[in-house]
């Protein structure tokens, strides 16, 4: 029925507790018929040995790959379609997985656990990071999203498979995976949910992996939506016009005029650039592709082309 794929990197102190509550919270929810896989992203610990006692199988990299990279080996090797991500290191609520995938039953395409809590905001630093992203990709996507880069998530692995080459292979793969999905007007549910205190020490490097997903954010946002970037970039000349200007009326300033028709200009011209952008991406882009059609999803969904 399903699969549950489990990224680890040298969590030897939490794999074996994890997989072994996971089959007893599956079996206690009568799904009888599941796997779970746990993919070794080249742990220098016994990471690989204690999940394999604990009765998942093991999938393993020779070397530390990235996050994403091993959620895609897992999801690849999967033997069900329904895919259950979760991450290793004790803050995602185990229970609640059963209530997760029931909810995708109901005919959305991703389910998202969305954490809360005083340990998902983190650091007087994570938190704003945070909170600058998660506006971000709002804005990207025009809709609401509670959580964009959660690791407990429900969703196809045969609709997921049809994103890969358009997914990162490190820690921003939740992310890209959330911006696809949305971006190409898939169903996704928010379930909200406890998030605990990690154990052991976090993968995260905080300013790397949140350049690494401003990246993919830009990435998308380029090729679904280009008008909202040149939007964004217009603003700043935009602002600066209309200051230049009131200094110009206020202080009749013949200088603070011509810098103000300066940056009207470029205002223009990047505007005019996005719009460029938009008629570009409608030739690119199908209103229906064989992606949409390999996915199921034909009604609406327009989906990237993938060499």
């Amino acid at each position: 029925m399903l699969s549950v794929v489990i990224p680890a990197l040298n969590e030897e102190a939490v794999i074996g507790a994890a997989v072994g509550e996971i089959e007893t919270v599956l079996l206690e929810a009568k799904i009888a018929d599941f796997e779970i896989l746990v993919v070794d992203d080249g742990s220098t610990d016994r990471t690989a040995e204690l999940a394999a006692e604990s009765g998942a199988i093991v999938v393993s990299n020779l070397q530390n790959m990235g996050y994403g990279f091993s959620l895609k080996k897992g999801i690849r090797q999967a033997r069900h379609d329904i895919i259950v991500t979760i991450d290793a290191d004790g803050t995602y609520p185990i229970k609640e997985i059963p209530a997760l995938v029931r909810k995708y039953q109901e005919g959305h395409h991703m389910v998202v656990a969305a954490r809360s809590g005083v340990h998902y905001w983190g650091t007087a630093l994570k938190r704003p990071m945070r909170l600058l992203l998660g506006r971000l990709v709002e804005y990207v996507t025009g809709e609401r999203i509670p959580d964009v880069n959660s690791g407990l998530r429900v969703f196809s692995r045969r609709q997921s498979m049809a994103f890969f080459d358009q997914l990162s292979n490190k820690f921003s793969f939740s992310t890209s995976i959330t911006l696809i999905y949305s971006l190409n007007q898939l169903f996704i549910e928010y379930v909200p949910i406890d998030y605990a205190k990690r154990v052991g020490e976090s993968k995260v490097r905080l300013f790397r992996d949140s350049l690494r997903t401003l990246q993919y954010i830009v990435n998308a946002v380029v090729y679904y939506n280009p008008i909202k970037l040149f939007i964004l970039l217009a603003a700043v000349p935009a602002l600066v016009t209309l200051g230049c200007f009131a200094a110009a009326a206020i202080f009749a300033s013949a200088a603070a005029l011509w810098v103000g028709i300066g940056a009207l200009m470029v205002g223009l011209l990047i505007a005019a650039l996005g719009l460029l952008g938009v008629l570009i991406q409608q030739l690119l882009l199908p209103s229906s592709s064989s992606k949409a059609v390999e996915t199921g999803e034909t009604d609406g969904v327009r989906v990237a082309p993938v060499d």
